[in-house]
This record gives C-alpha cells, structure tokens and sequence, in this order.
C-alpha cells in the first residue's frame, strides 16, 4: 500500500494473530487473545498460506480520517466473503450503494491516499484522492484485462455529528489493490464451454471444451464461486463463439450457499427447476463443464454428481467419462515432436522421448527432394502443411508411404523472404491457417481441410502486419504475432467467427483483438502451451531478452518461468503440459522436461513443431 498522510499521522502498525486449527489472521488487532498459539506480527502482504486465512479489524473509536481510509484499503484484501469488515468504515448510506464485486483494479504498488487540498475542507469532512499507476481490471463477470495509465479517485470523509466518529461517505466502486495484494488474494481459474463453431457436431462425436480463464478469491470458497460462474455464462469476449448446454437460468438451488466434495471426491451439485429436465447426453455435457472447471481449480474432485430441483440426483460423472463427453488440448497427447533436419525435411521423434533419433516422416515431405523452411501438422497427424526453403510457396502432403507432393496450394508475391509466408498452423476443424507478409497484399489466409483455394480472413483492427499464426487446440481463438510500424511485435490472442449464411463458402474472421504479453516489447516467438496458456520469447523494455508464460487474458500464470536460453528463434509447446517444451536457438534444437534444464537434442535442425 502507498504511505498514508494527514498533517504527519502514520499508519498503525499491523498486528496478526493465527490460529493454527481454524486457519484465522486477523489484521490490525484482535478482539480477544486466544487461549494458546504465537503472537506475531506480519506483513501487509502475507506470504500464500493456503492454511491462513486473513480478515481485517474494524475502525477503532476515533481513529483519524487517514487511518479509517488506511484500514478500509486492508479490509479489501482480507478474506472476508461480504467485505463486512471493509462496510463498517463506511456511512450507513454509503455502505448500502458500494458494490464491491462490480470491479477489481489492480495497482502496480497499491493505491497511494493522497489529502486532497483542492476540495476545501470543512470541521467535519475530510477528502483523498487515491492514486497509482493502472496494471489490470478483472470485470463483474471475473474476467481480466491488463490496464494502462493512471488510476485517480477520490474518497471522501464525514465525521458523525453524534458520536464523533469518522466514516467514509463517497467512495469507488469496485475494489482496488496492489498487485502483490491481488496474487495473494485471487487464483486464475478456467471455466469451460463447448465450441460452436467448429461445425456441426456428430452424435458420439466428443464435442470441444474451450477454456474461459477468470480470476477467483482464492481462499473465499473458491469451489463454490468457481460452479456459480460456469452457471452464470461465458465471459463477453468469448460467448459468440461457445455455448453452454446448462438451460438459460439454471442456478444453485435456493438455499444453497456451499459446495464441498464428499470423502470420495465427489461434489454434488444442487441446482434449480430450470435444469431438472436435462436429458442423459445433455446433464452429461453440464456435468463435464464442471468437472473439467473444477480439476483445473483443484485436482482433488474425482466427480460430479448433478441434483434436481426435487432433491434427486439428474447424473454422476467422473473424469473418465467426461473425457468421453468432450475433448481439450491438454488432454490430446501428441505421439510426435516434428522439426526440420539438416537437409531441410521433415523428421519426427516420438513426443514423449528423451532419444535424439530421429526419423523422416512418411511421403514426400519426409523425402529430401523439397527443402522446408517451416511445417505444421495436423492435429491428427496424419497430414503435413510446409512452407518451401524460400519462403514462397505452401505445400500439403499425407503423412503415409509414397504419398506425393502436388502443386503450392499458396503463393507469395513478396520481394525478399522476410516479406513471404509465415510458418503455417492447423486447427481443430483440420483447417490450415497462414499468413503471407507481402507488403503489396499482407493477409491472413485459412485453407479448408487443407485444401481448396484459400479463404481471406478478415482481421477488423489490425494495426500492423502478421508476423505468426498459432491456432489454439479448441479452433476458437487464434495467437498472432503482428508487426507494427515502428518495427516492434506484440502478441495478440483474437476470436474466430465463422458465417455460413453467405453461401458455400464462409466468412471468416478473427475478432476483438487483445494483448496477451503487455509487458514484452519485442515478441520473437510463441506457441499454445496449455488451454489458456502459451509460452512466448521476446524482449523487455529494458532490452534483455526472456522466455516466459503468460495467459490469454494478458495476466502472468502462477509458477516459475521458463529456464532462459540464449538466441531463441522458434518455441514448441504442447497444451499437454507434461510434455517437454521444446526451442529452437544457437545451440540448434533443444527441449526442457518438466522440472529439468535444457537438453540438447540435435546441433543441426530447425522449426520444431507438436501437432497443431
């Protein structure tokens, strides 16, 4: 938090007291001192404790206006579920009209309580402004967004005429915090929904889940909160292109406050009228929505149980059968890691090898007679996609014997290489997507099946030229690399709409643009890592070059980032996490088992690739 002033008072010093049982730290105080158990004192920022809880102490009879605004900042990380605490240095009136789950903002160092000399103050009022620089928002329906720019609110102070006491009468809607506040109090959690434009679905056909990444309060029944946001919807960006098979208004049961798995694992689920005439395929797709959200906030739940209105149970569900119902690019194993050899064809190594041996892959791309500069498989890998040794021309072949190479299916017009195509990329439909460079005519292309002449997408809001394409496993959202004008590259995470409306063939486009790596510079490269997650190098403002994680939704993922490796040129993640991450560099190819260093698995090679 910024240091609090008002004609030279400190804030008060913070004191804590655990109880080891309960998992309870109060801020501030304590109203009575419990029987046994140290007494200590703590940060403003506690380190993560998945086995503490923290919750703030009310105002203290007259406490100075710059404190009450103090200990209202802390009473918004704690863990108080209704902010009850936050409420009491608040006016009766005020604290009726805040809503405090409108918004979270995110601060760099924590709101800084400015007094605010420009209003006049009389004896009994008292105004702030609170100040900081911006660095994210996450919205009513949880979703994050990085900010930029200054944060300025004020906050206004009355004193009660009859008791004396100051309480907060104007104040900002929302939250406001600091980031090292918000990563001790809010976890990134995926919700999923199931693709609805990936074309039409097949009975007995696994439908796609697509993750939707929201951020919870970790410690404040997270589970819970975690099964009311699969129920409310997607988030805004990512509806037109999923839907959700629980009925429109379906909600926990009246009544229901509380969700906790059983002492076999399984979560029932008590929900309202609205669902209770759900059919066996469809409680099974709402059973899966939540055992997919649910394992990806705690692995511990092994079930779903879904309850009707009445109390009888609609359908039970286990990660088995779920797997069944729908599938997701963390659970789509690869059986190859595809790069380019010495001789420029392509070559394969079985996914999850520690073995350097490498072998051509079947046909004519494995053959030697075209050189490659870059290639793309399949996600059923049994077709290949390869961009030729000078970057002009797109080629498609079957990965099986004696399979030929036909003609281009693309062509670029461009002047030099850096001005041709961009490595190509597969998604789930088995559609190839690519972009040509040409600055006479820069587009992103997408080729049907892999086949057929190409389609033009449109790309409404392009500020520059596409430098990389990365189709996400669910053939819903699209990573690209674009170039700007001043010769910088950003990583931008758009939306894929498909309309069929116009006749036999659809028009495609790649929508709402957003900055998924805000605080890179330069972006060299990236790839899909996870289901809302991908792996990017490039440059920090500061020059140094690094490797890290980042999230669709422009956060950083919790854990540690990737070991650094010097002149990274090409990055091959899996959305099967378990599987090594793999780069291209000055050491040639490389690969990084989880929780190892790199290892070098061939000096002279290029492009790595898993499917997709």
């Amino acid at each position: 938090m910024g240091a609090d002033r008002e004609g030279g008072a400190r804030r008060r010093p913070l004191r804590a007291v655990a109880y080891a049982a309960c998992g309870v730290v109060l801020l501030g105080g304590c109203a009575s001192m419990p029987d046994s158990g140290d007494l200590r004192d703590v940060e403003s920022t506690p380190r993560q404790d998945t086995e503490v809880r923290v919750f703030a102490m009310p105002p203290r009879d007259n406490a100075p206006p710059a404190e009450i605004l103090q200990g209202f900042l802390e009473a918004l990380t704690s863990d108080d579920p209704q902010y009850v605490t936050a409420r009491q240095y608040l006016t009766g009136e005020a604290a009726r009209d805040w809503r405090p789950e409108e918004s979270t903002t995110v601060l760099a160092n924590g709101p800084d309580t400015r007094p605010d000399r420009t209003t006049g103050h009389e004896a009994d009022t008292f105004a702030f402004m609170l100040t900081g620089s911006q660095m994210a928002r996450v919205d009513r329906q949880q979703s994050y967004a990085p900010l930029g720019g200054q944060y300025s609110q004020p906050v206004h102070l009355t004193r009660n005429k009859k008791n004396g006491q100051w309480r907060i009468d104007v104040v900002p809607q929302g939250v406001v915090m600091g980031q090292s506040d918000f990563q001790r109090n809010y976890v990134s959690v995926n919700k999923y929904y199931f693709a609805s434009n990936t074309g039409a679905e097949t009975a007995g056909t696994p439908v796609t889940a697509v993750a939707d990444p929201v951020y919870v309060r970790r410690r404040v029944d997270a589970m819970t909160q975690m099964v009311r946001s699969v129920l409310e919807g997607p988030t805004h960006w990512l509806q037109p292109v999923v839907r959700s098979s629980f009925p429109t208004g379906t909600a926990l049961r009246d009544g229901v406050t509380a969700l906790a798995p059983d002492d076999q694992n399984k979560l029932t689920v008590p929900l309202n009228e609205k669902a209770s005439r759900a059919g066996r395929r469809q409680c099974g797709e709402m059973a899966t929505q939540l055992l997919f959200t649910l394992r990806n906030l705690t692995p511990t739940v092994d079930a779903v149980a879904l309850q009707r209105a009445d109390g009888s149970t609609l359908c039970t569900l286990d990660e088995e059968g779920a797997e069944e119902v729908a599938t997701r690019g963390s659970v789509k194993r690869p059986e190859y890691l595809y790069f380019l050899d010495d001789r420029h064809r392509l070559v394969r190594i079985a996914g999850g090898s520690s073995g350097t041996q490498a072998d051509p892959v079947p046909g004519a791309l494995g053959e030697g007679v075209q050189k490659f500069r870059s290639a793309a498989v399949s996600w059923d890998e049994r077709t290949a996609a390869a961009v030729g040794y000078d970057k002009r021309s797109l080629f498609v072949g079957s990965l099986v014997a004696g399979g030929a190479l036909g003609n281009a299916v693309v062509q670029s017009g461009g002047k030099t290489e850096d001005d041709r195509l961009t490595p190509p990329s597969w998604d789930a439909r088995g559609d190839l997507w690519i972009a040509d460079r040409d600055p006479a005519r820069p587009r992103l292309m997408v080729l049907e099946h892999g086949t057929g002449a190409p389609l033009e997408v449109r790309v409404p809001g392009l500020d520059g030229r596409i430098d990389a394409v990365r189709v996400a496993a669910d053939g819903v959202r699209i990573a690209l690399v674009v170039e700007h004008k001043d010769g910088k590259k950003s990583l931008l995470i758009g939306r894929i709409e498909r309309d069929d409306r116009s006749g036999d063939r659809p028009v495609v486009s790649v929508l709402e643009l957003r900055s998924a790596a805000p605080e890179l510079e330069d972006v060299t490269t990236m790839s899909w890592a996870g289901d809302s997650r991908l792996v990017v190098a490039g440059r920090e403002q500061e020059g140094v070059q690094t490797m890290r994680y980042v999230q669709v939704d422009g956060s950083t993922p919790e854990g540690p980032a990737p070991a650094a490796l010097t002149g990274v040129q090409s990055i091959a993640a899996s959305e099967d996490e378990q599987l090594p991450l793999v780069a291209y560099s000055e050491d040639g190819i490389v690969r990084m088992p989880a929780g190892a260093q790199w290892q070098k698995v061939v000096k002279d090679g290029s492009a790595p690739v898993y499917p997709g």
